[in-house]
């Protein structure tokens, strides 16, 4: 048994059992990448997978139980070659991190400055993406930290979520727009008009519709993005009013914008740091992570991680 057997199982279940794209993926061939499964399977005494002819279908009953074994043992080896670096580089080394655009674009700015003034010699790694593959990225070790608000609390068992920061829906308009006349903001008042705001899945937009059913109203949802700076860049063409993160309004650089508040219409959201559970965090990751929040310290954090919130 070694590393690279392991590692070929692995990736032929993240490539959905498509041998030649896990081949490649390790940049090996597809028979050897086969034969390397056979022999495993060999030396274990059991098969790993149901076939069809040479084609792998998926994990059998007791491939599914070996899996999270192997997904360990790989993540034991990982957590080790990380130790080692560490007491050799305590200051070195990459920080990846995986986040929608709006922590991106308004609240990770700030933070990232004075993390690079603590460790000018660790490389940052912003991955802009969305919800789910956040969540992939965590999954498959190839990022410390994910920050964003929906999906993450979905495996609860996977990872370990730390509140970032609260915020709020606001409403974009153009100045001089109807809803712009002083008059109290009202979600009836909202429907009225077309509305631009994010795709489902993404920035608490299940909450928005969620608001709107609670109170019998069907909004006309013309155009959905991404991020709040597509979605502006809409409103100020006439295509709708905008339902964005209230933080990604400002007041110099959105000029002939208003942002309208909504906080007592839409419900209060939480953007999370999420770590992926029995993954080796450098010293700097936890540094970072009470940049974040001043009550993340590396104590903390480790609580959690192991299981005990006391």
């Amino acid at each position: 048994m070694n590393f690279q057997q392991l590692r070929i199982v692995r990736e032929t279940v993240r490539h959905n059992f498509n041998l030649t794209d896990a081949s490649n993926a390790l940049f090996t061939s597809q028979s050897g990448a086969s034969k390397h499964i056979r022999d495993l399977e060999e030396e274990l005494g059991v098969e790993l997978f149901e076939r069809r002819g040479k084609r792998i279908l998926g994990l059998t009953q007791a491939g599914t139980r070996l899996l999270e074994i192997i997904e360990r043992i790989l993540l034991d080896a990982e957590n080790l070659k990380r130790s080692a670096h560490q007491l050799t580089h305590e200051d070195q080394g990459i920080l990846a991190i995986a986040t929608t655009h709006t922590p991106a674009r308004y609240a990770l700015p700030p933070i990232i400055a004075r993390f690079k003034q603590a460790f000018p010699k660790v490389h940052l790694e912003l991955h802009q993406c969305g919800p789910d593959e956040i969540v992939s990225l965590l999954k498959a070790g190839k990022v410390d930290i994910g920050i964003g608000t929906e999906a993450l609390h979905k495996e609860e068992q996977l990872f370990a979520c730390f509140p970032f920061y609260h915020w709020y829906h606001g409403v974009i308009v153009p100045e001089g727009h109807p809803l712009d006349d002083g008059k109290p903001l009202t979600l009836a008042r909202i429907a009225e008009h077309p509305i631009v705001t994010y795709h489902e899945g993404v920035k608490g937009r299940a909450r928005i519709d969620q608001t709107f059913i609670s109170a019998e109203l069907v909004p006309d949802i013309v155009l959905t993005a991404l991020d709040a700076d597509v979605i502006k860049s809409y409103v100020e063409l006439g295509l709708g009013v905008g339902v964005v993160a209230s933080m990604a309004y400002h007041e110099d650089r959105d000029r002939g914008l208003k942002l309208l508040d909504a906080s007592d219409l839409l419900p209060r959201n939480i953007t999370y740091l999420a770590l992926r559970r029995g993954r080796f965090l450098r010293s700097f990751a936890y540094h970072f992570l009470e940049l974040c929040h001043s009550d993340l310290d590396a104590a903390t954090v480790q609580q959690v991680l192991a299981g005990n919130q006391g």
